[in-house]
């Protein structure tokens, strides 16, 4: 039955008796279309969807049912009741990193046949990524943990037990901005700890703007620098005084992350600018030196690595660096693939969906809210009481 007059739009009753979407696709078929779409190229959905259902979509079409799929991101997370087994670990844990994403040139650019110096040719837009968890305590010594930084294998070592992440939770954005992004790391923590009896740590890189935000936001927070950029640091520096990829280089990074981990940040600091003077390091060279002896210090006090360990805390982002490859480079960086920004960010929400474990739970969430904006008017309601 329709009931419709001049100037507006038609109604179905019986649409929302049966709890029926306004595509003319069902909810069901929309759902394997995301979950496919989110996990691959949409080539390859559209094509699993055709193999087992016999559904035909237009590529327009599918990118459309996955932008719409994602408007609840937002209000799904606010919502949600975040169930916490009895045993969750103590530590509440967020990192933050970025990633970047290869977007659409805008249009009316005129092609360059010779880039500028430091110009690339695909241009990329930078994600923010986070992850939150809550973890028991990894209690190592810095021996350990520099064994483990030069190890030749990449397995962890047989006769130790590490605690992994729990009920970890991982998103990114290409559209808020630090204040916001920060605003929701603080939002799930809150949720997952109100009475805030978990230690609560953020493992960020050296960024003094980013820093700053967290500081002023948290309160009786552990804020932890990245041990990863720390090293990454140390190796321009080592480069300044032996060859790339010599034995010399190695033991000169090794001997002094050790001594980093032992809480022996301002002794590493003094000797890097002793050795700029001694050595009579000019240009580039002692520039290169003094500069990361003054990130250093600037840094020491979110560089105590040696009370971190006792305490059993994290200290390098590895949750997020995961979660930058896993949520975006291996969807958004594949080869050929330039994304507008809509597109990217509603992939990007969902893939974080379903990395989390949470795409069971969202998607009777959105299908509810889906209903509720088509059927939620005056005149819906009383045709379908009538009926």
């Amino acid at each position: 039955m329709e009931y419709s007059s001049r100037g507006q739009h038609s109604l179905y009753p019986l649409d929302a008796v049966l709890g029926l979407p306004a595509r003319s696709y069902s909810y069901e078929i929309q759902r394997r279309l995301v979950k496919a779409a989110v996990k691959g190229p949409f080539d390859e959905a559209i094509e699993e969807l055709a193999d087992a259902l016999g559904v035909n979509l237009s590529k327009r079409t599918a990118e459309q049912i996955v932008a719409d799929a994602s408007v609840d991101f937002e209000s799904f997370y606010r919502e949600r009741s975040l169930r916490l087994a009895p045993d969750s670990g103590p530590l509440l844990i967020a990192s933050v990193d970025g990633k970047g994403v290869p977007m659409v040139k805008s249009a009316g650019g005129e092609p360059k046949v010779r880039l500028a110096r430091g110009e690339k040719r695909n241009k990329k837009r930078m994600s923010t990524v986070r992850a939150v968890f809550t973890q028991k305590p990894n209690i190592r010594t810095p021996e350990a943990v520099v064994e483990s930084l030069f190890a030749e294998s990449s397995k962890p070592h047989p006769t130790k037990r590490y605690h992994r992440p729990e009920q970890k939770r991982v998103w990114a954005s290409l559209l808020l901005s630090k204040d916001a992004f920060i605003a929701q790391v603080q939002a799930e923590m809150r949720r997952r700890d109100p009475q805030h009896q978990k230690t609560w740590i953020v493992v960020t890189d050296g960024e003094r703007a980013l820093q700053r935000k967290v500081a002023a936001t948290f309160q009786r927070i552990e804020l932890v620098l990245d041990l990863l950029h720390v090293l990454e640091k140390l190796w321009a520096v080592s480069y300044v005084f032996h060859p790339e990829g010599s034995p010399e280089a190695r033991e000169f990074v090794k001997e002094r992350i050790l001594r980093i981990l032992r809480g022996e940040v301002s002794q590493v600091v003094k000797g890097l600018r002793q050795m700029a003077t001694k050595r009579k390091l000019k240009g580039q060279r002692r520039a290169t030196v003094l500069a990361v002896a003054a990130y250093y210090y600037r840094n020491r006090a979110r560089m105590r690595y040696d009370s971190y360990l006792r305490e059993g805390y994290p200290i390098a982002s590895g949750s997020v660096e995961g979660a930058c490859k896993n949520l975006v480079k291996d969807r958004m960086e594949r080869s050929g693939m330039r994304w507008t920004l809509p597109m990217a960010e509603a992939v990007l929400r969902l893939r974080a969906v379903y990395l989390s474990e949470h795409f069971e739970q969202y998607w009777p969430f959105h299908v509810d809210q889906d209903q509720k904006r088509l059927f939620q008017s005056v005149k819906w309601r009383k045709l379908v009481a009538k009926k």
